[in-house]
């Protein structure tokens, strides 16, 4: 009786460490089919993903997968510190579970190097790249240097900021104090003369021009580069 009851107890303390094991092996498995997945949607070129350790519910009981796992992320924005993996056992009497994964996500990012002011263009002397998460850049960054051609600042920054897209104004072909060409037509004659252009913007925008020989301040749309056409 004594032999029978103790045999039962083993045989039930060794399906209870089995069990125990094969919950481990498959949280194992489902961490590493999710963080597998976030690197390769956000492990883009020039990107470090640093995966944050996130333990699963210690009583999870799923049955074994007869096939490899699937994982499905949700469509993104942009890189978020936290996001759900849809981790799929396929086929019949399959599976899904949501394995939350946190992370960080570097990238080298342009920050100035000094103060500027707004209505500057920012050159080569004015930013350098650092590495930042760009999980907590929530507005946005800029990493390249021809993202900048023709734009000047919409407002101040001080020293150290990340650049974002929205602090940046509208690419200017023509800037405010720039010399261009003064074009007025009538009669199908035109007339070029000096101008100074008092405002900024790009192809087609309008905006403020004094005559360099007479003064007169006239409206022009920007025709392209140095080139404004007078309006009547």
């Amino acid at each position: 009786m004594k032999r029978r009851v103790f045999t039962a107890l083993l045989l039930a303390s060794t399906a209870a460490t089995a069990a125990s094991m094969a919950a481990s092996d498959t949280a194992t498995d489902l961490r590493a089919v999710a963080e597998q997945a976030v690197r390769a949607q956000y492990g883009q070129a020039g990107s470090r993903v640093v995966i944050v350790p996130e333990k699963l519910n210690p009583h999870l009981r799923l049955a074994p997968c007869p096939q490899a796992l699937q994982a499905r992320l949700p469509s993104r924005q942009g890189a978020t510190t936290r996001v759900a993996v849809s981790v799929i056992c396929p086929g019949n009497g399959g599976w899904v579970i949501q394995v939350p994964v946190q992370m960080q996500v570097y990238r080298q990012v342009l920050v100035t190097v000094r103060p500027l002011a707004r209505g500057d263009s920012i050159g080569l002397g004015d930013v350098h790249t650092e590495e930042r998460d760009i999980t907590h850049l929530a507005y946005g960054y800029v990493d390249s240097l021809d993202q900048l051609a023709g734009r000047s600042l919409a407002r101040p920054l001080s020293s150290g900021s990340v650049l974002e897209p929205g602090q940046l104004n509208g690419r200017e072909v023509v800037r405010a104090g720039d010399q261009v060409q003064l074009i007025a037509q009538l009669d199908g004659i035109e007339v070029r003369t000096a101008g100074l252009a008092l405002d900024g913007g790009d192809t087609g925008a309008r905006l403020r021009v004094r005559n360099t020989h007479s003064g007169l301040v006239v409206a022009g749309v920007v025709l392209g580069a140095d080139e404004v056409k007078a309006l009547p």
